[in-house]
């Protein structure tokens, strides 16, 4: 995968004008205490990644699908410098979450490239060593219905058993310790 040098420096001046963390609030009611946005995302072609996150074969799924009682939503750009440098971060969390027995059956996470193509989406994951599901949101359509929030952005969602899914926790920006943010998410865990 070959992007020109006019593509890559204007998606970085995309990524500084649109996505950085600073003043990045949440628009409209996607704060923890409040339901997710019905949002579908394609469902993966790939039978590894349909069984890690529980679901069949089908044309599109909602977040309430995904076998797990939290899932966390990576909101990203590929063009976000930000984002960029939280990749190794986000990877070390995600094989904190695989290393311990029990824990990857209870908790998935996955990515959702905000403005980003699916051509954008697998230079991401094979520039970072992305090994988690990423997303594809080239139109922009998944992003309005988050409020058009800024990368990088993490959702802690809950689903309930209903068809409804609840955010328990976000932040908004980086986390300082792959470590410490799972502990966070850890909370909203049954028994835990």
């Amino acid at each position: 995968m070959k992007l020109t040098v006019r593509q890559i420096a204007m998606g970085a001046l995309l990524g500084l004008i649109l996505f950085t963390p600073a003043g990045a609030a949440l628009a409209g009611n996607l704060s923890p205490g409040n339901p997710w946005a019905e949002i579908l995302l394609p469902t993966p072609a790939q039978a590894s990644i349909r069984q890690y996150l529980g679901l069949p074969e089908g044309e599109h799924f909602t977040v309430d699908q995904i076998a797990a009682e939290i899932v966390i939503v990576q909101v990203y750009s590929m063009y976000c410098p930000h984002c960029q440098r939280e990749a190794p971060a986000v990877n070390d969390l995600y094989a904190l979450i695989t290393a311990e027995a029990g824990l990857h059956r209870r908790l998935r996470l996955i990515g959702v490239g905000i403005g980003n193509s699916a051509y954008e989406v697998d230079f991401y994951r094979e520039t970072y060593g992305v090994k988690f599901p990423l997303f594809p949101d080239g139109k922009f359509i998944i992003h309005k219905q988050l409020g058009e929030t800024r990368t990088p952005h993490f959702f802690v969602l809950k689903p309930g058993g209903d068809g409804q899914v609840d955010v328990v926790d976000d932040l908004v920006g980086g986390f300082a310790s792959p470590e410490k943010f799972l502990e966070t998410v850890r909370r909203h865990l049954k028994g835990e």
